[in-house]
């Protein structure tokens, strides 16, 4: 039992001593960041797959339009 309390009181002890310095905010405000940080990357990557089916789709359109007009001249 004395095991399990001594390893919830060293992080309460250290989020103490850190809140006395300022760095208990800077800590919540890098988690804050990193979170932040983690969506712009998820989002970054939804647009690139975006973009890349949308250019694939634009190549797929003109090699439809190419057959056509091909198709026209013959």
């Amino acid at each position: 039992m004395v095991h399990i309390s001594v390893r919830f009181a060293l992080p309460v002890l250290a989020i103490v001593a850190c809140a006395g310095c300022g760095l208990a905010g800077t800590t919540v405000a890098t988690g804050a960041g990193a979170a932040a940080e983690v969506q712009e990357a998820q989002q970054a990557k939804q647009t690139e797959e975006r973009v890349k089916r949308e250019v694939e789709q634009a190549q797929q359109t003109a090699a439809q339009q190419r057959a056509d007009a091909e198709s026209q001249d013959k």
